[in-house]
């Protein structure tokens, strides 16, 4: 009998891998990492070869945030430092990415080897999932139980460490498949349905109130219920909030989605948490978004229900006056049924108050930007949600609108909730989230571009988030994938400048600034197209023409450095020490 085949222990993390059905792999490639590099060309996966770890990392992050399926970011030891802020940036979002970290040697793992760090123990707190694989009969045992712990309950971040040793090692090409499971395809995830009775309990609560609304988070977006969520709202006349997480949940035009469930953003979410007397959290976490549940967000005179699809979720909702275990969906199917029941009497005075609301908001938000803009003190000088607000004016319905961290994150979820009340249509919506951190953007915009090659795909990013992360522009030369990245150019991190000017005592800022940098010119230098705006009225016309172009583009627009109201919220006194 021929004895079976012998292949490196990197090829048969690929095939692994590869029998989850994961299709994308990002890495910066090194000499650690080329066994598995071998084995994902013999599958035939795609590998994106980019200009950093962290850049790798955010890419298999935005990848896997718009097809809610897994994808790989590969790194060696040292790149495994660099990739960690992409971990991080993934665990705030609970977002299914798979890091694979070519390790130092198993063999004297302790002892001091070639590039050797404790990856594991650093990744840990990070991930749901962080494990040295330490015998390669058992890589398909590691991967099996990592891509289950990604993608089951709530999805997140796993990590698994492969020490170079075993990376080059032969092994028998159907090592570890004497043991069950015999079948390594991928299994749908596992839902939570709701236990009858505890549901009863929060579809009685609904019947019972008189001012509900409705909160959803990314729960929403794992679970692929924004459909559900928003013919819940609208059949049973419940007002929808957005936490402003990774992805739009609703379409901003939508009838029963009332804005941000930020009350800093949108002004009316105050009133109408304060007015409710039952607020349903589905899908998302009481933290620091939400008060952490306390008044004066939600008052003591609202009933406050929290409705998650995993135990996990459910530990941080401490401060609910009520939990219910079930997936969002299962949840939002038996939301939408309860329409029917004779006990369900709700009007609609509520719903169109909240709707009345936020037409209100969105005019006297559009009057005080141009008051404030038209004043002498401005400088004739573009106003960033003007930018925001203007770049969606230039888009069209299919197309893509991706938002870099910062202050420009904040101004232009606001233009968002605007531009999408007047009517504004996006294919699609992607930001960082929780952590808005800097310099994600560009590896966002080209993991859209990759998964919508037909769509444009617009960025928003500051200069200094810019500055971050923008050498990834390279990659979008270098896989024929042309994205428009708009820069809000206040020549510094503004947003840092205006709260130290609140908080020093001088009143002055300090290493905040930086030089005039034609980020147009760099992107013209790569072989794309560029081009600078001063005036408000160039804007449209430049971002279409850098549409239009076909190119990579870059339209640099100087703007004023305006501070966003949730950063002045949370920086209005020189005494407050906290930003909770």
């Amino acid at each position: 009998m021929n004895s079976p085949r012998k292949i490196r222990g990197g090829a048969l993390l690929a095939r692994a891998l590869q029998e989850k059905g994961i299709e994308h792999v990002f890495t910066l490639s090194g000499g650690f990492c080329n066994p598995a590099l071998e084995g994902f060309m013999e599958c035939q996966m795609k590998v994106i070869n980019c200009p950093h770890e962290q850049i790798a990392g955010h890419f298999a992050d935005g990848h896997t945030r718009i097809t809610r399926k897994p994808s790989v970011c590969l790194v060696g030891p040292e790149g495994f430092a660099n990739a960690v802020p992409a971990m991080m940036e993934a665990w705030g979002e609970r977002s299914p990415v798979i890091f694979v970290t070519g390790s130092s040697t198993l063999k004297r793992q302790g002892a001091g080897g070639f590039k050797e760090i404790d990856d594991v123990a650093i990744a840990e707190p990070l991930t749901k999932y962080s494990a040295t694989i330490t015998d390669g009969e058992r890589i398909n045992e590691f991967v099996d139980r990592a891509y289950k712990m990604a993608t089951n309950g709530y999805p997140g971040a796993v990590h698994l460490s492969l020490p170079v040793d075993i990376m080059f090692s032969s092994f028998a090409e159907d090592a570890g498949r004497q043991e069950r499971p015999f079948d390594l395809a991928p299994q749908k995830a596992a839902r939570a349905w709701p236990e009858p009775a505890r549901l009863q309990q929060v579809l009685d609560k609904v019947s019972a109130a008189r001012r509900p609304v409705l909160i959803g988070g990314h729960g929403v977006w794992w679970s692929g219920a924004e459909a559900m969520l928003e013919e819940a709202g609208r059949k049973l006349a419940i007002p929808i909030f957005n936490i402003p997480y990774h992805q739009k949940l609703l379409g901003e035009e939508c009838e029963a989605y009332m804005g941000l469930a930020d009350v800093h953003q949108y002004h009316p979410s105050a009133d109408a948490f304060h007015e409710a007397d039952l607020v349903l959290m589905l899908g998302a976490r009481l933290d620091n978004q939400m008060n952490f549940g306390n008044p004066p967000l939600f008052p003591e005179t609202a009933e406050l229900v929290c409705i998650n699809g995993s135990h996990e979720e459910i530990d941080f909702n401490r401060a609910a006056d009520f939990t219910l275990l079930s997936d969002p969906g299962a949840f939002l199917e038996a939301l939408i049924a309860h329409q029917h029941s004779p006990d369900f009497t709700l009007g609609r005075d509520w719903y169109d108050l909240n709707r009345q609301r936020r037409a209100e908001w969105v005019e006297k938000m559009l009057k005080d930007l141009d008051q404030e803009a038209s004043d002498p003190a401005f400088g004739g000088r573009i106003h960033p949600l003007q930018l925001a607000l203007d770049v969606q004016e230039a888009m069209s319905d299919d197309d893509w609108l991706v938002i870099d961290g910062g202050n420009t994150h904040f101004w232009s979820e606001i233009a968002v909730n605007i531009a999408g009340h007047k009517g504004r249509k996006l294919g699609g919506i992607l930001h960082p989230g929780t952590f808005s951190m800097l310099g994600v953007g560009v590896s966002f915009a080209i993991s859209a571009k990759n998964v919508h090659p037909d769509r444009n795909i617009v960025l928003i990013s500051g200069d200094g988030a810019f500055l971050s992360g923008g050498l990834s522009i390279e990659a979008a030369f270098q896989e024929n994938r042309p994205v428009t990245v708009i820069i809000d150019n206040n020549g510094g991190l503004d947003c840092i400048s205006q709260q130290q000017e609140r908080l020093f005592e001088s009143g002055k800022h300090y290493a905040t600034d930086f030089r005039d940098i034609p980020f147009h010119s760099m992107f013209e230098g790569l072989g794309g197209y560029g081009e600078v705006v001063t005036r408000r009225e160039d804007i449209i016309p430049a971002v279409k023409r850098a549409m239009a172009s076909g190119k990579t583009a870059c339209v640099n627009v100087k703007v004023k450095g305006v501070i966003s109201p949730i950063v002045l919220a949370t920086t209005s006194k020189r005494d407050k020490a906290s930003i909770e």
